[in-house]
């Protein structure tokens, strides 16, 4: 099966882990020889409450015995996306209670864009050095990676970027600026939450010039901080926030809301403004119910900040010279990314799934589902504390 991956299934990277799954269910994965892995991964951040899920299985399930798709998305009036929309709402500030659903979180990205710029008539945009906000070439043209980037330039014209928690940048915010799109905590670039308000002196400056901010949740939405968005944790509300990866429960989806107001300019002049045939798909919109109101129901919002922090009392050694991140979307900085891969892939002998991340190489990702126990909490800290202690000494030997 690994020679046919290899051969008819186009490849990411020149290296990928290969593992050929079987099942997976809770927090465990399993491949076709029996072997189990401890999942510290969740799909990067999408399998919110694990895998195999009774609650969204069911829904989905019940869902496709309905209907599936009916009619390209905004025309009919479908249950599961009204569902989902309405309880989105309930999380928001009165000013975002207008939800437009997409397929993954790029799209949603693309919308938030095109959203900003239509609602102001400005031409430019600004982002955050480092930034990972999708891989389309709108949301790459906002990710301000240059060695990802350039070798798929011209992108779309008119962005620029600032230093993420860099308040002296704040002036590259003017009155041609449509909308300022930030992660709430920088995912690629090493799990980088904001100092010092800053989102908030961000949120001031666009309100100064009339530009939008728009807040990247894709990441840290659904939960995974220990509310159910991210910016909750940071005294800021955002004129359009961005969301997908564990809204889903594990299926693709994405969203961007915003108010209303804004959110109408999409419907006219011109109409159709931003379009989608399986957007908001009645079977995914079902599923992300079933994981918003099993999120709700198990309280596991609750449960966040305990978990972050046996994570981080568990993970004490001379090799981890920090641990960034806010709940359960946490990072690992050592010395050297030979070294952050080392422990990825010797944890990965050990029945372990951990993962890089995208900019920061020295960077070791750990984003469990939010179901994720005590037990397997220190079950997967002792295999990466025993891995640890058997790199220290052969560091020591080469040293």
């Amino acid at each position: 099966m690994k020679i046919d991956f290899l051969k008819y299934q186009a490849q990411t990277s020149p290296h990928p882990l290969a593992i050929e799954i079987s099942h997976a269910n809770g927090c465990y994965i399993f491949d076709i020889k029996g072997k189990k892995y401890l999942d510290f991964v969740a799909g990067v951040s999408a399998n919110t409450l694990g895998h195999n899920n009774i609650a969204v299985n069911n829904a989905i399930k019940n869902q496709i015995d309905r209907y599936t798709h009916v009619m390209v998305y905004g025309e009919f009036i479908q249950e599961p996306q009204l569902k989902l929309t309405k309880l989105l709402a309930q999380f928001y500030p009165d000013k975002l209670n207008c939800t437009y659903l997409t397929n993954s979180g790029t799209e949603a990205t693309e919308g938030a864009l095109k959203l900003a710029k239509r609602f102001t008539g400005k031409p430019n945009i600004i982002a955050a050095k480092n930034a990972y906000h999708g891989n389309t070439q709108g949301s790459m043209s906002v990710c301000g990676a240059e060695k990802q980037n350039s070798a798929f330039r011209p992108l779309i014209p008119g962005i620029k970027f600032i230093e993420f928690n860099n308040t002296d940048d704040l002036v590259y915010i003017t009155t041609e600026t449509a909308g300022v799109i930030l992660e709430t905590i920088q995912g690629g670039a090493g799990f980088i939450e904001p100092q010092n308000n800053y989102l908030k002196k961000v949120k001031n400056r666009c309100d100064e010039v009339g530009a939008l901010l728009i807040l990247d949740e894709i990441q840290t939405g659904v939960g995974r901080t220990g509310t159910f968005f991210g910016f909750e944790n940071y005294n800021v509300v955002p004129d359009i926030v961005v969301s997908g990866k564990g809204l889903g429960g594990g299926m693709p989806i994405g969203a961007f809301i915003s108010s209303t107001e804004i959110m109408s300019c999409l419907k006219e002049n011109p109409k159709l403004g931003h379009i989608t045939t399986f957007g908001g798909h009645p079977v995914i919109a079902a599923a992300g119910v079933a994981t918003i109101q099993t999120l709700l129901n198990l309280n596991l919002m609750a449960t966040i900040p305990l978990k972050e922090k046996l994570i981080r009392d568990s993970l004490q050694h001379s090799l981890i010279k920090e641990i960034r991140g806010k709940g359960l979307m946490l990072a690992i900085i050592v010395d050297s990314g030979e070294l952050a891969s080392n422990i990825i892939l010797r944890c990965l002998e050990k029945g372990l799934l951990l993962y890089w991340l995208l900019f920061e190489e020295k960077a070791v990702r750990i984003s469990p589902p939010l179901t994720i126990t005590k037990d397997e909490i220190l079950e997967g800290c002792n295999i990466i504390i025993e891995s640890l202690n058997e790199i220290l000494p052969e560091i020591q030997l080469n040293s």
